[in-house]
């Protein structure tokens, strides 16, 4: 029902920029604006049902007790993130109007990354969690040492989405506000930053760490969250429906 409705909004949304001028067309989108809400709603709900997660430095044998421990958190995880891709898909398609082209082309490459990774990463996590009573200590370990760099390697796509629209912004283009620029560029530069997790193996700046899953996501859904609430309140499409 969710899925349905959040496409029938942003269907609705494009023919009405399809039949108006641009300079006509009415401000914000009702698609957009629920996308956003809805996708926000999902991840922040998935991370709280999910909880801290084992560090990179811990033992095969103690990730697998908190595998057995938390299954159940680790699947709700994962299915509020499943259920959240239309609403990101949907947001992505509607965000890319509101900037001028090739702008708009870096900032879906980006979108498009971070929501194939996150899939991607669910697929690890999941498969963890389904027999989590017959995992062996040094399977798990290494398993998990894959799905811990979906955080690092994700500063790569996050940067792409962001910086089209930070540079836009800042030059005042495209009709964005000023303080969505101050908001990107300051998330970008600690996403840039961030890309030194890769090379960490403890403490904050370890794969999966703090600087990861806190101060680095946290800036990230940040600015999401703002460019799709302020596009879907205020934002003027620029590219029209076909």
């Amino acid at each position: 029902m969710l899925h349905s409705s959040l496409i029938s909004l942003a269907v609705d949304d494009m023919q009405t920029q399809k039949t108006c001028p641009q300079a006509d067309a009415p401000a914000g989108s009702r698609g957009l604006l629920t996308a956003t809400v809805a996708y926000i709603v999902l991840v922040v709900a998935g991370l709280v049902a999910l909880g801290t997660t084992p560090a990179a430095t811990e033992t095969g044998s103690h990730l697998v007790a908190w595998l057995r421990e938390h299954r159940g958190a680790v699947q709700w995880c994962m299915w509020a993130f499943t259920i959240s891709t239309p609403a990101l898909a949907v947001m992505l398609a509607l965000e890319r109007r509101l900037i001028p082209s090739p702008y708009s082309d870096v900032f879906f490459i980006g979108g498009i990354a971070i929501l194939v990774s996150s899939v991607v990463q669910s697929w690890f996590w999941a498969g963890l969690a389904l027999h989590a009573d017959q995992l062996e200590p040094a399977m798990a370990r290494a398993l998990l040492d894959v799905a811990v760099f979906f955080g690092p390697i994700l500063t790569g796509a996050t940067t792409t989405m962001m910086a089209p629209v930070t540079l836009l912004a800042l030059r005042s283009k495209a009709g964005l506000p000023m303080w969505l620029g101050f908001l990107g560029a300051a998330a970008f530069v600690e996403q840039s930053i961030e890309t030194i997790t890769i090379f960490g193996s403890t403490g904050f700046t370890q794969p999966g760490g703090a600087m990861n899953l806190q101060l680095g996501a946290g800036l990230t859904l940040a600015w999401m969250m703002a460019f799709g609430l302020w596009g879907g309140l205020r934002g003027r499409a620029l590219n029209p429906a076909p």
